[in-house]
């Protein structure tokens, strides 16, 4: 494999089970980093060749500035620079389908298995990270008046676009965890929502959908945050946790975008 301020991002398709890979995803406690396992590229040889691990590095107002990467091959001594693979899986359907969203558990459990011992901790593993992918910005939308949601102190709006490569079994999945409310039993309204979905976190109020874009070439999740007063500390760990579920349910991160 070969800034302005930001935060951390505190933020595929299933390949054959032969071999070391490991049972259904599930988010590790803890867990800061998004992993994945990268299947070879001759289809006879069983097991995954290396381990790709990322993090969306977020600006002041939760929008990703930057896609910082690292991997590790089966094998090898070292861990890599790995932005050129992170740019081409989420544009390249061939390398997409090698790759397969898991928790940091599944991978050092893999990591164990092709002999490459204990699994260097996250910040060890941010260590690792080297340019990284800069993201292009810009500023949100400001519609004027500001429509703000009738009682809350602000309302923003934001984007976190992925990859195609949801397939039924992930789509079933990703409603499940979120307990969506499926509009057409599952399928897109001419909007392209699939289900909406709701939680209050403190006194601020969050909505959520998810959206198929281009008759299904990529997907959204698109968050409206209600926010009862200045305070806006819900939002960089709920856009974490969405990222993640739509990770784990088999589609790739691209960027995380305020619309407004």
């Amino acid at each position: 494999m070969s800034t302005s301020s930001a935060r951390s991002g505190r933020s595929a398709r299933q390949p054959s089970r032969a071999g070391p890979w490991p049972g259904p995803a599930s988010l590790a406690a803890g867990s800061t980093l998004d992993y994945y396992l990268i299947r070879p590229d001759n289809a006879a040889v069983a097991g995954p060749a290396g381990i790709l691990v990322e993090e969306f590095a977020l600006g002041e107002e939760y929008s990703a500035v930057r896609l910082d990467s690292t991997g590790w091959t089966a094998g090898g001594r070292r861990w890599q620079d790995a932005s050129a693979f992170s740019r081409g899986m989420r544009t390249d359907a061939g390398l997409r389908d090698r790759v397969v969203g898991v928790s940091r558990q599944e991978v050092e459990f893999v990591y164990r298995h092709l002999g490459g011992g204990e699994l260097p901790g996250e910040e060890t593993l941010r260590g690792y990270f080297e340019e990284g992918t800069r993201l292009p910005g810009s500023a949100p939308l400001r519609l004027s008046p500001a429509r703000v949601t009738a009682g809350f102190f602000e309302t923003r709006g934001y984007r976190i676009l992925f990859t195609a490569g949801l397939d039924p079994d992930g789509l079933t999945k990703l409603l499940g965890t979120w307990r969506m409310a499926p509009r057409h039993h599952g399928t897109a309204t001419p909007t392209g929502i699939v289900g909406t979905a709701r939680r209050g976190i403190g006194r601020d109020a969050f909505t959520w959908e998810l959206r198929r874009i281009g008759a299904g070439a990529a997907w959204s999740v698109d968050l409206t945050a209600d926010l009862a007063g200045s305070r806006d500390d819900a939002i960089g760990p709920l856009l974490r946790e969405l990222t993640t579920a739509a990770r784990l349910a088999g589609l790739i991160p691209v960027t995380i975008e305020r619309l407004r």
